[in-house]
């Protein structure tokens, strides 16, 4: 099983959204990860058939999937990053919906609604309207209708936006085991939701793929350049205008200790750190820093 995306590219006017990309997708969980506007989104909806390629081709299985049509739909989840429905519907009704619209036989998908809404917590509220939910429930909605057909490709754009820690950490699990024999695509720009289930992950800028790899081969191009350094609380303010500081935490003394990207070591105290795929992120990324601090 392979979904081979061959030379894509999406242009809008003058602007190219996602330029040449050739990347195959094998079973396993594959992490996509950039900046807004890399082009994630964008390369996301040619893959799942909801936007055309301006010139390229997408193949599953070596077929083209403009030609598999149905077919490929009939195998395809997918997460949109905003994902919305009739405020009518409750969690229980919505899902049938889903369920009769992909043309899944109403017994199975009736066992299929209740497995998922126990994996999803979501039992207690099925009867609920989807509209009096909180976003992290709405989200966990969003999950369940991407899966009901049980796909071979499964699509997820930001799919633990609003979910809390523990929502997460069972997501991850969930989606570590769903993925055997199975391709699941998932862009976030929560990093540590794919650092330990990812079997590879592509990094996208400017609407490029620029690297592709494990976590472990991917993190190694930062070796040396992540540090940790305890700096005096008063100083804070003046490290934070000359280093790329991605986390502080307050020490007792009057003391915090940071951990911060360059290429040498700025502080007289520090120590390399073992790199993580959060720490290469923000090396290519600086401006994803500012970005989770806005949020």
């Amino acid at each position: 099983m392979n979904l081979q995306i061959m030379n894509v590219t999406k242009e809008f006017k003058d602007k190219k959204a996602v330029d040449k990309v050739n990347l195959t997708l094998a079973p396993g969980v594959w992490g996509l990860l950039g900046a807004n506007g890399a082009g994630k989104t964008t390369l996301m909806r040619m893959i799942t058939d909801i936007m055309s390629p301006s010139s390229g081709v997408i193949k599953y299985n070596g077929k083209d999937i403009k030609k598999l049509g149905k077919l490929y739909r009939e195998i395809l989840g997918f997460l949109p990053q905003e994902f919305g429905c009739s405020s009518d519907f409750s969690v229980v009704d919505y899902l049938e919906y889903v369920a009769a619209y992909k043309g899944i036989e109403k017994k199975v998908a009736r066992k299929k609604i209740a497995e998922l809404l126990d994996i999803l917590t979501l039992s207690d509220v099925k009867k609920k309207k989807i509209v009096k939910l909180s976003g992290g429930m709405r989200r966990r909605v969003g999950i369940a209708q991407a899966m009901l057909n049980n796909p071979e490709i499964l699509i997820l754009d930001e799919p633990t936006a609003g979910l809390d820690p523990g929502e997460r950490i069972r997501f991850r699990n969930f989606i570590s085991e769903f993925s055997q024999d199975r391709i699941v695509l998932i862009s976030t720009h929560i990093v540590s939701d794919i650092e330990y289930i990812s079997t590879q992950n592509a990094i996208m800028k400017g609407g490029k793929i620029v690297d592709v790899g494990t976590t472990e081969e991917l993190v190694k191009q930062i070796e040396g350049k992540v540090w940790s350094a305890l700096i005096p609380a008063k100083e804070v303010a003046v490290f934070e205008r000359k280093l790329r500081i991605i986390n502080q935490k307050n020490e007792p003394n009057g003391m915090v200790s940071i951990r911060y990207l360059s290429s040498n070591s700025e502080v007289d105290n520090s120590v390399n750190e073992e790199p993580r795929l959060e720490d290469l992120y923000l090396w290519l990324f600086p401006e994803a820093a500012y970005e989770r601090e806005v949020k």
